[in-house]
């Protein structure tokens, strides 16, 4: 599935689209070039879940969870991970097989520790203000 997402505008549209079409996946796997779009991409998929908190990049905190009526959602950011073993020290299959969803960032830190049913999302640039989410 390929969705062209060409302004900002159309992010919740996206959002929707991707999660109407895979209704019982909750792992998912963000890829992309820094400035791709995933932080703000993984934003428009709280929004459209109603997440009731403020949505930010974990980057320095690995994890963030966000309450919604659909109960939590986990948004990881793995760039500044530099062995796998750090995501056992926190506990990620706690997270990852809980059933609730997981929003994925920088996934290819922690190549061997990913479910296998996970939804890869590829974030290509296509313009300065365009973007092609290919989802596998």
């Amino acid at each position: 599935m390929v969705i062209e997402v060409n302004q900002l505008s159309e992010l919740d549209h996206a959002a929707k689209l991707l999660l109407n079409s895979f209704p019982d996946d909750r792992v998912f796997l963000f890829y992309g070039n820094m400035g791709a779009g995933k932080t703000t991409f993984i934003k428009a998929l709280c929004k459209v879940l109603e997440v009731e908190d403020n949505t930010s990049s974990p980057t320095f905190s690995i994890v963030n969870e966000y309450s919604s009526c659909q109960g939590p959602i986990f948004h990881f950011d793995f760039y500044r991970i530099k062995e796998e073993e750090e995501a056992y020290d926190f506990g990620y299959e706690d997270y990852f097989y809980s059933g609730n969803y997981c929003f994925v960032e920088w996934p290819n830190r922690i190549p061997n520790l990913l479910p296998d049913d996970a939804k890869t999302i590829e974030i290509e640039i296509t313009s300065s203000t365009s973007r092609k989410i290919i989802i596998k």
